[in-house]
């Protein structure tokens, strides 16, 4: 029976719920599982921490606190943006998560928290901070990056190909 290493590439299922049972998205509810590849760092680390040792078929549920998911919210990602920097016809509403560009021209993603005459201030911290999630797993699949000399984090292929 195959089982989650820090050389896997692992095609699961998962539910991730809040604290007050409000999911926050579920890959089967989209009909497609995510592969991921441990060590990569592209999922939260609580999550590969998950999967390590699971085996294929296998179903658990676990809770990530904050610190191993998105972070505590960081008091400096809050900014107040001037009023001229939106359209004049804006009508801004706390907890409404407005999109612009940073000076780059990066789309950035924010989340209205309160505002005056003057500016509107933007809490850009991930929309999770600050929240323990809890993820019902599902292995589906587990293949190991073979060792080529190369990067192995590129070896898997995804069903986008």
């Amino acid at each position: 029976m195959k089982t989650v290493t820090s050389n896997s590439t692992v095609t699961v299922h998962y539910k991730g719920t809040l604290t007050d049972g409000s999911v926050f998205d579920d890959s089967k509810a989209r009909g497609n599982a995510i592969e991921v590849t441990m060590g990569t760092g592209r999922v939260i680390p609580g999550f590969e921490t998950a999967l390590m040792g699971m085996t294929e078929g296998q179903e658990k549920t676990v809770t990530i606190v904050a610190q191993d998911a998105y972070g505590t919210p960081n008091p400096e990602a809050f900014q107040t943006v001037p009023r001229n920097a939106f359209p004049t016809d804006f009508t801004p509403t706390p907890g409404e998560t407005v999109q612009g560009t940073n000076a780059n021209g990066q789309p950035l993603m924010a989340r209205v928290v309160s505002h005056s005459d003057d500016g509107i201030t933007l809490d850009f911290n991930h929309p999770l901070a600050g929240e323990d999630l809890t993820f019902d797993l599902e292995v589906l699949g587990i293949t190991e990056a073979e060792d080529t000399g190369g990067d192995e984090t590129e070896t898997a292929t995804t069903e986008e190909e």
